[in-house]
């Protein structure tokens, strides 16, 4: 882009299309906030349920999550602190199977996501299904770190990352939204990038 000025051009740098309003590209950083400290949690004592408005409770162990058909996620994911991040690859499973698996009733309109440190978050069942949203443990060929959410975390990179809860135990279906902790202290209950949901109002 070519901005004319009295007698001379001067050059500015296009913005990257791919950078919701308010971003920056973290290029090879990945920023750690989180609102606990970082839990140590061992994969023989790991599980995930499914419960709520679902015809059958479902819960899965570690090596049976793993047992499950593989999905990958390849692309972005956006910080409401401002940062985004490309070129990411995270394997580990669709929230479609598991939610198929435990069947959800007419009635379930949200999920509330749930975390073995008690955080929580809460999403319209929309943005958790149709290939949206997984419950992944490797990011770019590696096991996730615990710093990051490992040994597996929640993944809905169409939203901004505090959706996307850390150390996730579980989702509960629910017919009227509940919000989770950071929506309780002000951030938006969705969180679209694109919308700059960032907080209550937005």
């Amino acid at each position: 882009m070519m901005a004319v000025t009295k007698g001379f051009t001067r050059r500015t740098a296009e913005r990257d299309p791919r950078l919701p309003p308010g971003q920056y590209d973290a290029g090879e950083g990945w920023p750690v906030l989180h609102a606990e400290a970082t839990p140590s949690i061992r994969t023989d004592g790991w599980t995930f349920t499914v419960d709520g408005l679902v015809m059958r409770r479902t819960t899965w162990s570690w090596e049976e999550m793993q047992a499950l058909p593989g999905s990958r996620y390849e692309g972005a994911i956006h910080c409401v602190t401002t940062w985004s991040k490309f070129g990411m690859t995270f394997d580990g499973v669709s929230v479609d199977t598991l939610l198929k698996a435990a069947g959800p009733l007419d009635d379930a309109a949200f999920v509330l996501a749930r975390s073995h440190t008690g955080y929580t978050t809460n999403l319209p069942i929309e943005d958790v299904t149709d290939g949206k949203a997984w419950v992944v443990w490797n990011v770019n060929g590696t096991p996730l770190e615990a710093i990051h959410g490992g040994p597996a975390r929640l993944l809905v990179p169409h939203l901004y990352f505090w959706k996307s809860a850390k150390w996730v135990s579980g989702l509960k279906l629910l017919a009227e939204d509940q919000p989770g902790f950071w929506e309780r202290n002000g951030y938006h209950d969705r969180g679209d990038p694109w919308l700059e949901q960032r907080y209550q109002g937005d």
